[in-house]
């Protein structure tokens, strides 16, 4: 059985964190760097930083800083926001990132997924889906931190970036993001039953048990938090003895398991 993995993520917004609700109302919540350090001591499994502005600003993450941080992280350590190129990606993974998440720059070039995928490996390219219902209880596919709509559904373009070589899927319900009140389990269930490989989920969090739903349920591989350890008393490590209890399989256990 593969192990679950617990993986909190960084929101990065002019030099520092930020955390929303469905993609607005952004609300400082630190530096970066601590934040880091902190996760580090936490028992994370991974870590995710995604720079919101970069693809409204037709920017790349900043390349130092970037490297600053992979310097603090202990744990594998995905970067996005604003990827275009190959040469931006080489960029990232030298200044420490260990994979790549690519949003808005695959509905108008899809072909960076296949160069990347080939040139970098699968293991390296995350695939990062921002979707919500529409009027006809439909979902959709959004790009550019959620500000545009595109006419792809998240099942169809999930099918078509595990076939352009993505090596895994980071699902965000745009709807649920920073509610905490659970994980869009539809939505999520619908996207692993279109792939075969794994789906990370993302947006909603409240509870341990809205994690071990994403997983038990929906069918998620993995599941990605942030209000829930930036906002409340529970953390990720706290998460994985909630998912052990519940015959999850995760990657250590921990006292009390």
């Amino acid at each position: 059985m593969l192990k679950v993995r617990v993986i909190p993520t960084l929101l990065w917004k002019n030099f520092g964190l930020v955390k929303g609700v469905s993609f607005n109302s952004w609300r400082r919540v630190g530096p970066v760097l601590p934040a880091i350090k902190v996760y580090n001591s936490r028992e994370v499994d991974e870590l995710i930083l995604v720079d919101i502005m970069a693809s409204l600003e037709d920017d790349v993450p900043d390349h130092d800083s970037v490297q600053d941080f992979s310097i603090e992280c202990s744990v594998p350590f995905t970067v996005g926001g604003g990827i275009k190129d190959k040469s931006a990606i080489l960029s990232l993974l030298h200044a420490g990132a260990d994979k790549i998440a690519i949003n808005s720059s695959a509905y108008t070039n899809p072909g960076i997924i296949n160069e990347s995928a080939k040139t970098f490996g699968a293991q390296c390219i995350v695939a990062s889906i921002d979707a919500r219902r529409n009027d006809q209880a439909d979902y959709k596919c959004y790009s550019h931190s959620g500000t545009k709509i595109t006419n792809k559904n998240p099942f169809d373009w999930a099918k078509e970036l595990e076939d352009r070589g993505a090596g895994e899927i980071l699902l965000t319900s745009i709807d649920h993001d920073g509610a905490m009140k659970g994980y869009d389990i539809e939505l999520i269930e619908r996207v692993v039953s279109s792939v075969s490989i794994p789906v990370i989920a993302s947006g909603g969090a409240g509870s341990y048990k809205d994690m071990i739903d994403a997983i038990k349920i929906g069918g998620a591989s993995a599941v990605a938090a942030a209000s829930i350890f930036h906002f409340t008393e529970l953390t990720p490590a706290g998460a994985k003895v909630a998912l052990a209890k519940a015959g999850i399989a995760i990657r250590k256990n921990y006292t009390g398991v």
